[in-house]
């Protein structure tokens, strides 16, 4: 198992995009890593755009990023809400001075931005945050995914399979 003794971080919030979610974490968890759901408050039911269900194992005031190789920003309406953490954001802050795997799919870059570690980045998004992810500095390109150093970014459910395969390669490599 490649990526046995690796954590990752796997943020949650209300209208997360449900595959853009699990997707990942079991298939990390496949894997051999260790990929903790963490929001607002710890032990809470969030519960996802069509109904599935994620529990919280850590809120945010629980963790610390250096205790961690990698994050995941599932998309959804959720990262709409995660930006506004003043913990999510010194999350992704860390993990990207310190050049750990930074996962961002669909919606997700919005909390890229409100982080502001996207200028002069090459990324892809959901074609609808295209502007916003120009705006805050980044080279944005149509493609499944885009993998630009640390930064994995893909752009919505059909491009989960190369997505995650990207990030879980990033993961190995760190």
């Amino acid at each position: 198992m490649r990526l046995k003794n690796k954590k990752v971080i796997a943020l949650v919030e209300h209208d997360f995009e449900d595959l853009e979610l699990w997707y990942p974490v079991l298939r990390l968890q496949e894997e051999g890593a260790k990929v903790h759901l963490v929001g607002k408050e710890a032990n809470k039911t969030y519960v996802g755009k069509y109904g599935v269900p994620a529990e919280s194992a850590y809120a945010f005031t629980d963790i610390k990023a250096a205790d961690y190789d990698a994050i995941l920003v599932p998309g959804g309406w959720a990262p709409d809400k995660l930006r506004r953490y003043p913990e999510v954001l010194e999350f992704v802050r860390e993990m990207d001075e310190a050049k750990k795997p930074i996962g961002q799919i669909c919606h997700a870059g919005w909390v890229l931005i409100s982080a502001d570690i996207l200028k002069g980045k090459n990324v892809t998004s959901t074609p609808g945050i295209k502007d916003d992810m120009t705006n805050a500095g980044a080279n944005w390109s149509d493609e499944p995914v885009v993998v630009d150093g640390h930064i994995v970014s893909s752009r919505r459910p059909p491009d989960l399979p190369p997505y995650v395969k990207a990030f879980a390669d990033k993961l190995a490599e760190s």
